[in-house]
């Protein structure tokens, strides 16, 4: 019992004072933490055990361990990235690529129940949390829901909180498709990855009424990012279950 309550003191501690170190900043050696806390080398390795694995650290064999980039979860339900963060207490914020109004091609309008050619709004971004870029969103939506949606900036403002506000359209149902991919050579910078690394593609076509109004294809560093599901028991109606794309730290 008692080196129980000494582990969860050590960890306990250690995972205070990594919350204010700087990214990438070296924790001492479980022989230091030893030496430093009072406790054995083996509940030190535990408590850096348990801490990489939380996401807090990354060990590196012959280097030692690093705190790690901070972690975000991105429940896989019908809001938007600035609406996740927020409720994280994170500052989404986003660069634009492009926004623009275009003929549908025959992929969007099989997805958006339109016929090709027909006008949709384009909007490319770069979605950034606390500055740092954690995807790539490619939106394309039913022209003829949103008028003058082109004429918005969204370097600072939420295309779902628009969508409400402006046009009063609150979507109902969705359909997501996870896919793994590598990266296209024209993202790589802007997510800030090599060209050739593997990436998460979250595929999504969402709508109100039966009626499709929106399909946005997101990218996210595979590198930073595992899919985590919590599995409910299966019962005669089915089974259930939530899942969590979670920001590798």
């Amino acid at each position: 019992m008692a080196d129980r309550s000494k582990f969860r003191t050590l960890v306990d501690d250690l995972r205070r004072e990594i919350e204010e170190l700087p990214v990438g900043s070296s924790v001492p050696s479980e022989r230091a933490l030893a030496e430093e806390s009072g406790v054995s080398r083996m509940t030190a390795r535990r408590a850096l055990d348990e801490l990489t694995r939380e996401g807090r650290l990354v060990r590196e064999v012959g280097r030692g361990s690093f705190v790690a980039r901070p972690a975000v979860n991105l429940p896989l339900h019908l809001t938007g990235f600035t609406e996740d963060m927020a409720s994280r207490g994170i500052t989404a914020s986003s660069r634009v690529l492009r926004i623009a109004e275009e003929p549908a091609d025959a992929r969007t309008a099989e997805s958006l129940g339109l016929t090709e050619g027909s006008p949709v709004v384009r909007l490319d971004r770069v979605r950034l949390a606390v500055e740092r870029p954690m995807a790539i969103e490619r939106t394309t939506l039913d022209a003829s829901v949103v008028p003058g949606l082109t004429d918005v900036d969204f370097a600072g403002r939420s295309l779902y909180g628009e969508l409400e506000h402006r046009y009063g359209v609150l979507f109902d149902a969705g359909e997501q498709t996870i896919r793994a991919a590598i990266v296209r050579p024209e993202d790589a910078a802007e997510l800030g990855v090599d060209e050739g690394s593997a990436v998460l593609e979250f595929v999504r076509v969402s709508g109100r009424g039966g009626r499709s109004i929106e399909r946005t294809v997101s990218t996210y560093p595979g590198d930073r990012f595992e899919l985590s599901a919590q599995i409910a028991p299966v019962t005669a109606q089915g089974s259930g279950g939530r899942s969590a794309l979670r920001a590798r730290r």
